[in-house]
């Protein structure tokens, strides 16, 4: 059977375009290496229990919101969102110090006053540009302007500009190259309103997963792709490790842009210079993650998301000294059997293991997890007194994890690095060389749900300009 169009990948970028592409009645097959859908939303099981991989929380899932309409039109926002607190979703800890973010530009500002009192004006300037993100004649401004400097021109009182940042272990936050752009739409669409999913992630994807068969559209799984066949300049067909190729009129690549042009070996498609320019990308850190299973009864569940950080440094480079700590919804009670802790890590930390495979790594690998996975169970106590008391079973998984599973080069949690300095280069664009050759995903303008949402939606209207729907 020839299809419409072929999604290679999964994640959710994949299945957003699947789904919606599927409801024009275009006949859509999207392919997936793995034994189950989902990219970074999947979950995993071990001793009958879930975990997540990627997802903790969203933002901007409230009437008017960013996600909204595109939930709506996915069905997803019949899934059990509970929403996080409203007056304090997030909490940053710094030193002995800590901050809550209220729900709601007024009400943010307001709480945030009243810590930093000296800077209610800035604030207020600080959640106008929150709101300009939303316009698309300010994107250009706000993608080469620097977020550091501008909060540091913006603020007087560095402990807020820390604070302010505090939450952003969902991004990577590099003072010399992030733009504004990124580290605003990574904050603004959480202070509109923040969810957690009461379940796993698993509950998201297989709901896309039906929207998508119910309108038409096919899933195959265990399809790896390691090459796609050429004619007269277009793809033609996706082939995979099992022999199998599938052919369409237009392909989207929900995959890194590296690992995509690696699979067009015809010469002359792409020209050397993109292919280099592609290939020499940096790539954002990625995450190290302990998954705690508590004992019961041990830790009231607690409707918002810590960070905490030892010192007010959370602009410089990670080093250990700081934590994300996200609470699982209890399936009944009010105890919580399941918390995640996140820390940035880089790749040189695991390089040396590259090659091994999952649970055949040694017992070198074994000791690192296991001091990391110890110091963030250490910070974690500084806002969960005792949790190391709680703890049941202990799962870790490093950037090597994440590489082996999703092939993220670098074992990136946030996809290509993007830099106010070199925004041409390093913002790309769902359109490629190979006319009927379209990307989409984190890597392109902007990660997180949100703006994986965004960017398919990015990637649909650029289809559509150049006559491919």
């Amino acid at each position: 059977m020839r299809y419409d169009v072929v999604i290679i990948g999964s994640g959710f970028g994949g299945l957003a375009c699947g789904c919606q592409l599927a409801r024009t009645g275009k006949r859509i097959l999207i392919l997936e290496r793995q034994a189950q859908p989902g990219g970074c939303l999947q979950s995993y099981r071990r001793k009958g229990i879930s975990f997540d991989t990627g997802l903790h929380y969203i933002g901007g899932l409230g009437d008017g919101q960013p996600l909204n309409e595109l939930f709506c039109q996915l069905g997803l926002l019949h899934l059990p969102w509970q929403r996080l607190d409203a007056n304090g979703f997030d909490q940053v800890t710094i030193g002995g110090q800590t901050f809550c973010f209220a729900e709601g530009y007024t009400a943010f500002v307001d709480q945030m006053s009243a810590y930093f009192p000296h800077e209610r004006q800035a604030l207020q300037t600080y959640v106008e540009m929150l709101q300009a993100t939303a316009l698309p004649e300010n994107r250009a401004q706000l993608i080469d302007t620097n977020a550091y400097q501008w909060l540091c021109d913006t603020f007087h009182d560095p402990l807020l500009i820390n604070v302010l940042g505090g939450t952003a272990l969902k991004m990577e936050l590099r003072r010399e190259s992030l733009p504004l752009f990124t580290f605003a739409h990574g904050q603004n669409s959480y202070i509109q309103s923040s969810w957690r999913l009461r379940g796993d992630g698993n509950l998201l994807v297989q709901a896309l997963v039906d929207n998508l068969r119910s309108q038409g559209g096919n899933l195959v799984c265990n399809a790896e792709v390691e090459s796609l066949s050429v004619e007269d300049g277009r793809i033609v067909a996706a082939c995979c490790q099992n022999g199998t190729a599938y052919e369409a009129d237009t392909f989207i690549s929900d995959v890194h842009p590296a690992l995509t042009f690696d699979w067009i070996k015809t010469p002359g498609v792409v020209k050397p210079l993109f292919r280099r320019r592609i290939q020499t990308l940096e790539n954002t850190f990625g995450m190290f993650t302990v998954s705690l299973v508590l004992k019961a009864q041990a830790l009231p569940y607690f409707n918002h998301n810590k960070f905490v950080y030892e010192e007010p440094r959370v602009w410089e480079q990670p080093a250990m000294d700081r934590v994300m700590v996200s609470c699982r919804i209890p399936d009944n009670g009010t105890y919580t059997r399941q918390v995640d802790l996140l820390t940035p890590m880089m790749w040189e930390q695991c390089r040396q293991w590259l090659g091994t495979s999952v649970g055949h790594r040694g017992n070198d690998y074994k000791a690192m997890k296991a001091e990391w996975a110890a110091q963030c169970i250490r910070l974690a106590e500084r806002v969960i007194p005792g949790l190391s008391e709680m703890v049941e079973d202990c799962y870790t998984s490093t950037p090597l994890t994440w590489h082996d599973y999703t092939l993220t080069p670098d074992g990136s949690a946030y996809g290509i690095r993007k830099d106010c300095r070199q925004s041409m280069m390093t913002l790309l664009s769902p359109s490629t060389p190979v006319p009927n050759l379209f990307l989409t995903g984190q890597s392109l303008m902007l990660h997180g749900l949100e703006g994986v949402a965004m960017t398919a939606v990015d990637t649909l209207q650029k289809m559509t300009n150049a006559n491919h729907l």
